[in-house]
Formats: C-alpha cells, structure tokens, sequence
C-alpha cells in the first residue's frame, strides 16, 4: 500500500486504490473476464417481484396493530427494502439494461425505489460514482465518515448509537461532505415516490405507509444485513481497505458481499461477481474477508481499535480541482 502518514485520526495513504491495479492484471491474464460485463436479464424481473411483493404486504399490514406493523417492517419487509437499495447499486452501474440504455436504468431505479417510501435512487447514483472513481477520496468519497463522527462515534454504547443512525449520516452527509445542485432525475424520482406513498395512504391508510418507511430505516440501521457497510471498506486489517464477504446472506444482497470483486469490476452485475473470483482466484483466495456481518457489527462495537475512523483517505487533487 505505500508509505503512510498519520493525520488525525484515518489512515491517510498517498498511493492510487488497489481495485486500479488488480484490474489491468486481472484483464491482461484472464480476457474472457470482459464477457462477463453487460445487463443482467433476471434483474428487472427480479426486482419487479420484490416490489409488487412489498405492494402485497401493504395491503396485508392495513388492519394490523402498530407493534406488528413495527415487527413486520424489521422481521419482513424492511429485509426486502434493503435488498432493493442494492438493487439499485447494481442498476446505478448500468446492468439492468446496459450502458446504452441509461435512461431506462435511471428510470428502473426510480420503480425500484417505490417501497423504499423515501426518494434515493437518483442521489444514490450522483454519489455512488464517486465512490468508485475516488475511493477514499478526501472531501470526495462520502462514504468516509466526518471528523465529527470518528470523534465523537469512539465508545461501544455510542458506534452501536451510531449504527442505528446511519440512515440518517448517509443522507445528511452528502449535503455537509461535498453539496451537488439538484439534478431534474432527483426531482423525478421525489415526485414519483411522494405520489406513489400518497397513493398507498389513500388507498389504504398510514399503516402501510409507516410499514415501509420504517422497515428501510430500522433495516438500513441496526440490522444483520447491514453488516455489510461495515464490512465492505472499513480497516479491520491495517493496508487493506476492501473486503468481502462470500456468506449466505449474498443470496438476499445481490452478491454485494463480493465487494472486491465489485470495486474491481463494477459493471460487472452482482450475479457474476463469484465467476470473477473463481477465474481470478489467485488474486482473491488469499486477500482477508469476513465470515459473518454479524461478527463485522459485533467487533466494530466492542473492538477499541475499529470505529467510524478506521477508513483509508485520499487526496485527489486534479480531480477535486475539475
């Protein structure tokens, strides 16, 4: 990884990102890698299932008590809504209908939002390109925590208060980290969500309503599957700032377990991703990865040397400065 400096609290690199390298020697040793890129022909129909399925459930949960509603939007629902965020990740890379139909993957993204019960796909995918561009980037990349956050996010009691917020970091965060105008598609996506939940709410009340948008905040906080924000670039092992995770809960997160793979290749659709590891397995057998998301949240709790701050930084000066 390089010479290292320390400045506060995250591990400051000066070096590119690993996934840069690895993939121009993956490609040079195993070609047939570039036949895996392109759409995914189950996504669509996938995806599709999930949100009628939610749509059923809402009309299910009407007439419930609200601590079945509160029970069901973790236990159920909530596990379905935040499979479709990573649905949307997978969309926001073009594999629903390729490169050449960005437009209708924009617009996918949108329907697959419909039971997230608040507008994230099109600011998701504004960001998210970053992310792989500028991985770690410094003011850049805001999937890295604040300084407020590494700070003040330092005991058991307050990172497990913290995991149960992060919903709220990763929406506010943007907005303080590196602030974009509004684009017409974030528009889009809040009046086609709004209207879909008014329509819900009128049809059959604010218990659905309430069902969804409880299921994605609690399921996108404290929650075994959300194991994997933690999971996929946090430093449990110092010099290695990407991980993966080849468990069973892929089969619920469209393979976003496989996040080396992913960072390496990521137009490459989650269905693939085991392929890469398999033709490629030299360059991944022996990388580190976690067993369990359960064991990722359990040790960023209660382990003093993982927190908010364990993240790699970079400064992407020519970039930023464009």
């Amino acid at each position: 990884m390089g010479n290292r400096v320390t400045r506060g609290d995250f591990e400051w690199v000066y070096t590119e990102q690993p996934h840069t390298r690895r993939r121009k020697e993956i490609l040079a040793k195993y070609p047939e890698i570039k036949t895996l890129m392109g759409p995914d022909p189950h996504l669509k129909w996938i995806v599709s299932g999930m949100v009628f399925m939610q749509f059923l459930a809402c009309y299910l949960v009407k007439d419930l008590s609200w601590k079945w509603i509160f029970f069901w939007a973790y236990a159920f629902g909530g596990c379905i809504n935040h499979s479709l965020t990573l649905a949307i990740h997978d969309i926001s890379h073009n594999v629903a209908f390729g490169n050449k139909q960005t437009k209708w993957n924009r617009w996918f993204a949108v329907f697959a939002n419909l039971p997230v019960g608040i507008p994230y796909s099109a600011s998701f995918k504004k960001y998210h390109i970053d992310h792989h561009r500028y991985l770690g980037g410094d003011s850049l990349d805001v999937d890295i925590p604040t300084d407020f956050e590494g700070w003040f996010f330092c005991t058991p009691l307050r990172k497990l208060l913290w995991l149960f917020l992060q919903p709220l970091f990763y929406s506010l965060r943007p907005l303080y980290v590196n602030p974009k105008a509004v684009t017409q598609m974030e528009i889009f996506n809040a009046f086609v969500q709004f209207s879909v939940d008014l329509i819900i709410y009128y049809l059959w009340g604010l218990k659905p309503v309430v069902y969804l948008i409880a299921g994605t905040i609690l399921c996108l906080g404290f929650h075994p599957i959300s194991g994997h924000f933690i999971a996929e670039h946090y430093m449990f092992l110092k010099g290695y700032e990407t991980y993966s995770y080849y468990g069973p809960l892929n089969w619920l997160t469209f393979n976003v377990g496989y996040h080396m793979e992913h960072h390496d290749f990521p137009s490459i659709p989650g269905c693939r991703l085991p392929m890469v590891k398999k033709i490629a397995a030299e360059y991944y057998d022996n990388l580190p990865h976690h067993q369990s998301w359960v064991r990722v949240l359990w040790d960023f709790i209660f382990d003093d040397t993982i927190g908010p701050y364990s993240r790699v930084k970079r400064l992407y000066k020519l970039e930023k400065a464009n």
